[in-house]
């Protein structure tokens, strides 16, 4: 192996531990978004509101767009599922 391939060979697994590191931690936050959205959907009916708030789901798709381009709004969906379950 020449230098330049080592250099490339060390760097691709550094890359690779943090690709593996920054998937736990949107694992982590995943989950525990998950969690509070299903806590505020208890708290928002059982004070007598509806399951889905529309507007703001809106809001967070809409937002995930902007950010990500037409594929946030299919990330938005399943991040709003994964808090409320299937429609």
């Amino acid at each position: 192996m020449t230098a330049s391939t080592e250099v490339a060979t060390e760097e691709l697994q550094e890359l690779r531990t943090e690709i593996d590191s920054l998937d736990a931690e949107i694992i982590r936050l995943w989950q525990r978004r998950a969690e509070v959205s299903k806590r505020v959907g208890e708290i928002r009916m059982a004070n007598g509101g509806t399951r889905l708030v529309l507007d703001r789901e809106r809001a967070i798709l809409e937002k995930y767009r902007a950010a990500l381009g037409d594929d946030g709004i299919q990330i938005a969906m399943l991040v709003l599922r994964s808090g409320r379950g299937p429609l």
